[in-house]
């Protein structure tokens, strides 16, 4: 009964045609038994807050988890106690207060990094980034001390601005390997192929669409014209999906009137990425996902596309492929905003 219930529904992360090779999903055929699989170590920093208990959910029941540690300033030991009851590989332990922080990230293989306040109806990402900053650069430090090799799946908003942060902290440290982070723009992905396969009326499941650029408003483009499986959608459609996509966070926030934002989702999208790049780790072949990462696709030192991932972190930054004329118009719209953001977090990084 319970593998009948997991497999239908971590299966739904999976695209089941040719094009799916570029995700994963937790019970795919080339991954592991949980017998077989090698040890990892996976944490969740902030794992007592919205996006962090339903994420520690999910990865409790990934099988490639055999040592779960949660981590936040409180709370944490209630959601271990609460998730290490199900009945799956992982061992669960939580952490709270600084003083366990590093008992937490020691040995880690993974760390998930979803800490920082949730968006409220009328906040920007700008309004985040004067919390949600302080709290990454303090967690970096953490990691370059405490677990230096481990690979970061940066969650907390602003990512266009967090992932440059943690990237010049770790440099400081002389710790930092761009194969290693990542900025997880997942969310995006899911709700693109969600959103086109309701207005192509095809199956989800069989769904893939590239996202690219950043991760918030105007810089998240997604490539509907490399969509798989084809639709003959209108330019209009198309347009709608792109900014739908675009805004798919303050649908919810607004959604949610001012009690929360996305959560459950981001949390989902948060537990596909993590189990792609535990899968790259263990040496799966052909795991491909979009992600925010150091790149050299554009002239911007930060952009999402699809990532190759390997037993290293990254193995191969994949190009943007023949973009439509709206598309590249949107991709040349996007960079200022997202140099901007990059450039936020560098000089925030450097204390100024």
């Amino acid at each position: 009964m319970k593998s009948a219930i997991l497999r239908s529904v971590l299966l739904r992360s999976t695209a089941s045609s040719a094009s799916a090779r570029t995700t994963s999903s937790y019970l795919s055929s080339r991954g592991f038994s949980a017998e077989s699989a090698p040890e990892r170590k996976v944490t969740i920093l902030g794992a007592a807050g919205g996006i962090g208990q339903p994420l520690s959910l999910l990865m409790k029941l990934n099988p490639l988890v055999s040592s779960l540690s949660l981590y936040d300033i409180a709370g944490t030991p209630g959601v271990a106690a609460d998730v290490s009851h199900i009945n799956t590989r992982s061992q669960v332990k939580g952490y709270a207060s600084e003083e366990q922080l590093k008992e937490a990230l020691e040995g880690s293989d993974l760390v998930i990094i979803p800490a920082g306040v949730p968006r409220k109806p009328g906040m920007t990402r700008d309004d985040l980034f004067k919390i949600n900053a302080g709290i990454v650069k303090s967690l970096s430090e953490a990691i370059a001390k405490y677990c230096p090799h481990a690979i970061v799946n940066m969650i907390s908003n602003p990512v266009n601005s967090t992932v440059p942060i943690a990237a010049e902290i770790f440099k400081s440290k002389g710790v930092y390997d761009p194969r290693k982070l990542f900025g997880v723009t997942t969310l995006d992905v899911v709700r693109a192929r969600t959103f086109y396969a309701g207005k192509a009326n095809v199956n989800v499941a069989d769904v893939n669409v590239p996202v690219i650029g950043g991760h918030a408003g105007v810089t998240i483009l997604p490539l509907f014209s490399q969509a798989t499986p084809k639709a003959n959608l209108s330019d209009e459609y198309i347009k709608a999906l792109t900014q739908r996509t675009q805004d798919g966070g303050t649908e919810v926030v607004e959604a949610k009137a001012g009690k929360g934002s996305a959560t459950l989702s981001m949390a989902y999208a948060g537990a596909i990425f993590a189990d792609a790049c535990l899968k790259g780790l263990n040496g799966v072949p052909d795991v491909v996902e979009c992600t925010f990462v150091q790149s050299t696709v554009t002239e911007l030192p930060f952009f999402a596309s699809k990532v190759r991932l390997g037993k290293n972190g990254v193995e191969e930054v994949l190009g943007l492929g023949t973009l439509s004329d709206f598309e590249q118009q949107g991709l040349e719209a996007l960079k200022p905003e997202l140099k901007s953001s990059i450039e936020k977090g560098i000089a925030f990084a450097h204390g100024k």
